[in-house]
């Protein structure tokens, strides 16, 4: 079988102008899943896009740093920064105490579960699940999750992993694609985790353009679709929006980039569909059933 893409837009309901990109991308067959954050400010917004486009593929961004968490503070202290209200607002200080075993298991599944169970109490049949900033590529955020992901029955989860042949391109900075190139390492682990080793929580074989996040244009969509293999399922990871005023009061490294990977998209990815032996674009939702 041809190989199968999914074009998944991080980031929804993180502000109007993100929402307004992957519903307008949608329609143009541009993209075809999103992950919905659960804090995001602009999550009624997103709420009613998805329902209004029932063929989009709607996830849980599951966010662990930078923000304001759904349970309580006081109910998931270990997640919960400085300031006694919030998430660690940088990722190294997540990581650090998540390396140094200051973050409870128990606090990352609740706190996943209650991001969950916001996005299905407004209707959103939940697609899969993947994290914020891919925190997951670390084993002690993806065994919790993946323990939830099962017990409430999300069945797909993304592969945080970029595949050999991507990472082979050379996109992104040096110093993003060495981390990437590090963080590769990990990936045996999360394969080993139950979840994934049985398939009761499917993925992919890798997801594309973690290195390039943030230098995701024409060219290099391109080269990535061109070097896309003749067989497999794959994630295409992206972060579509609109630079307005109303991202200028969220704390994101991708401004004016959003505009450049929404029209990148808008262009390209009907194009490869019109093409002959075109990859199969799917969501999430087809990945769980068996081909």
């Amino acid at each position: 079988m041809p190989v199968r893409l999914i074009v998944n837009a991080d980031d929804f309901g993180l502000t109007r102008g993100i929402n307004r990109a992957v519903a307008e991308l949608h329609a143009a067959g541009a993209l075809t899943s999103a992950t919905l954050m659960a804090n995001g400010a602009a999550f009624d917004d997103s709420v009613s896009i998805a329902r209004a486009n029932p063929s989009l593929g709607v996830g849980c961004h599951i966010v662990l740093t930078d923000g304001e968490p759904v349970c309580p503070p006081e109910s998931i202290p270990t997640l919960i920064g400085s300031d006694g209200r919030t998430f660690r607002p940088k990722l190294v200080k997540f990581l650090q105490a998540l390396i140094a075993g200051r973050v409870r298991a128990e606090d990352i599944a609740r706190e996943a579960a209650a991001q969950i169970e916001k996005l299905q109490r407004v209707g959103i049949n939940i697609t899969h699940l993947d994290t914020h900033k891919h925190t997951h590529l670390f084993p002690m955020v993806a065994r919790p999750l993946l323990e939830v992901a099962e017990r409430v029955g999300i069945r797909a989860v993304r592969n945080p992993f970029e595949p050999d042949w991507n990472r082979t391109l050379g996109h992104g900075g040096a110093p993003r694609r060495l981390a990437v190139r590090a963080l590769t390492l990990l990936r045996p682990a999360f394969e080993s985790i139950p979840q994934i080793n049985s398939n009761a929580v499917r993925t992919t074989a890798g997801t594309v353009a973690i290195s390039a996040t943030g230098s995701l244009d024409a060219d290099t969509l391109g080269e990535l679709l061109h070097a896309l293999p003749e067989a497999g399922d794959f994630e295409l990871c992206c972060h579509p929006g609109y630079n307005d005023a109303e991202l200028d009061r969220v704390a994101t490294r991708l401004r004016a980039h959003r505009d450049v990977e929404r029209e990148t998209l808008m262009s390209a990815i009907p194009r490869l569909s019109a093409q002959p032996n075109a990859p199969a674009l799917i969501s999430y939702a087809e990945l769980q059933t068996k081909r």
